[in-house]
């Protein structure tokens, strides 16, 4: 608490709004509120951590300069900060950063390193780089300092909306903004709840909150959706202030954070940053009619190329489309009774494929209404036709839908799903590992403006060579998902005898 007071951040931070959310009020039947630390000066709240931090230096280490490893929102509050104090910032970076991040950070006068293909490399890179060199680091969210900075947003909270506040929504990655927050708001308004929001998948604090010990998770399993706030492990500070100030973290899907990405914007007409959307979409959740509550709107340092990606997935997580495999007859008339199954409603995708004599396959995209029974929709079709839901299956959302042609005669086929880092040399190192023993029979590449593209592969694989084949992946690095039994591909991409033998 003493330190959130002395926090001096503001000789380069600002006070943000505390900004009323008409239609998330209107439509939750609560007083919504939004903290809009989209509005500072690197379009994020971690300007506050890091010049806390870096203001506090002596003389001997703001001469030696200072260094840390982040590729987003914290490589730019530490390279502003370090400018306006006259200091040089380091920053490293994975090599696969997207280039306008790295611009960014050039543009406020940081040094920009680029060291290795993860967080977790050129973290280690800069901590080396600090041995050698002197230089002090700045961690992105586990140190004292950092914390109180982040908390500023709770002191301003309470001083800017003087009634009762039941509840705060906070986003969380490494834990430092949560830490802050419920630290200064908990000494003062002990009744006001504060609840963490993660995305599922790269949901450490909700992991560890429920095994009661910093949990860390597996580097091939994180979600990188929410890159502001993908950590592995949450700081071992963080972790402990938090079990004393927080009340709840819960998770969330990346399509509710796509539908509170649209609803920031039908209220203040400002585009988040997926972080920064994580309160918002857990509070849709959570929040009870009646309640007041705040949320923080983190950031927005979002790439526009992700928008068309954020779009997409935002009817489905608004539940207003539901995404179905169906099969039906294929004869004269059969089309027309499966639309008038489905009834007098939106059709947002319709894509059909002849399977084989008498049978067809179609791809639907049906919208619907919030607070739909969506199963009765569903049932209803099912009593005529087979139906799969596709709508939270990632191989059918991602890369089937926005796919042409069918079922090949193909032998040995295996479906993968990866992750490729968006680099030059990213599909030739693929295609090098992978050699001449594998023949690749289909592939879906889509760039969504982040850090790492995502990639559907065919390859013809016998069970023989599976293991040879994982051999070759472990190599490679990449994260990946078996896929071949997955619905949608059987469905709309195997040939009859993939689909026979599964």
């Amino acid at each position: 608490m003493k330190k959130i007071l002395e926090a001096n951040v503001y000789e380069v931070a600002e006070q943000t709004p505390l900004d009323p959310a008409r239609q998330l009020s209107e439509r939750l039947k609560a007083t919504v509120l939004l903290k809009r630390e989209d509005m500072q000066p690197v379009f994020s709240f971690k300007i506050r951590g890091a010049f806390n931090r870096i203001r506090q230096l002596s003389t001997a280490e703001k001469a030696k300069g200072v260094i840390t490893a982040s590729a987003g929102n914290h490589a730019q509050g530490v390279a502003l900060a370090a400018r306006e104090l006259g200091l040089t910032a380091h920053i490293v970076m994975g090599e696969n950063t997207p280039s306008i991040k790295v611009e960014a950070v050039k543009a406020l006068g940081g040094s920009v390193i680029l060291h290795g293909e993860s967080y977790d490399e050129a973290a280690a890179h800069a901590r080396a780089l600090c041995d050698k060199k002197g230089y002090t680091y700045v961690h992105p969210f586990d140190d004292a300092d950092v914390i109180a900075g982040q908390g500023t947003i709770g002191m301003e909270i309470l001083r800017q909306h003087t009634g009762d506040i039941d509840v705060i929504y906070v986003p969380v990655g490494g834990g430092g903004l949560i830490a802050g927050i419920g630290a200064y708001v908990k000494y003062l308004k002990p009744e006001t709840r504060v609840v963490g929001v993660e995305c599922i998948g790269s949901d450490a604090m909700y992991r560890s909150f429920e095994a009661g010990r910093r949990v860390r998770l597996k580097a091939e399993e994180l979600d990188q959706f929410a890159d502001g706030t993908a950590v592995l492990q949450v700081g071992k500070e963080t972790y402990s202030l938090a079990r004393k100030v927080v009340d709840e973290v819960i998770t969330v899907t990346i399509d509710e954070i796509c539908a509170a990405v649209k609803d920031i914007f039908e209220d203040t007409r400002t585009i988040a940053e997926p972080a920064g959307a994580l309160a918002v979409a857990g509070m849709k959740n959570h929040l009870q009619p009646g309640e007041t509550a705040v949320a923080i709107v983190s950031g927005a340092n979002v790439n526009f190329d992700r928008l068309r990606h954020i779009s997409e997935r935002t009817e489905v997580g608004e539940r207003r489309e539901i995404l179905l495999g169906v099969t039906i007859p294929e004869k004269p008339g059969s089309f027309r009774r499966f639309c008038s199954t489905i009834g007098k409603r939106s059709i947002t995708e319709f894509n059909y494929r002849f399977i084989q004599p008498g049978a067809a396959h179609v791809l639907v995209g049906i919208q619907t209404t919030p607070g739909e029974d969506r199963g009765e929709l569903i049932d209803k079709l099912q009593s005529r036709y087979e139906v799969q839901d596709l709508s939270n299956n990632e191989v059918a959302v991602l890369h089937v839908r926005h796919m042409v042609g069918g079922a090949a005669d193909i032998d040995d086929e295996k479906l993968f799903r990866f992750e490729f880092p968006e680099k030059p040399g990213a599909l030739l190192k693929f295609l090098t590992v992978l050699g001449n023993q594998f023949n690749i029979s289909m592939f879906h590449y889509r760039n969504h403006g982040a850090a790492y593209g995502r990639v559907l592969v065919g390859i013809q694989i016998p069970d023989s060579k599976m293991g040879a084949f994982l051999g070759k992946l472990a190599k490679l690095n990449y994260r990946y998902w078996n896929e071949t039994d997955n619905p949608a591909y059987r469905q709309f991409l195997a040939s009859e005898k993939a689909s026979e033998s599964a």
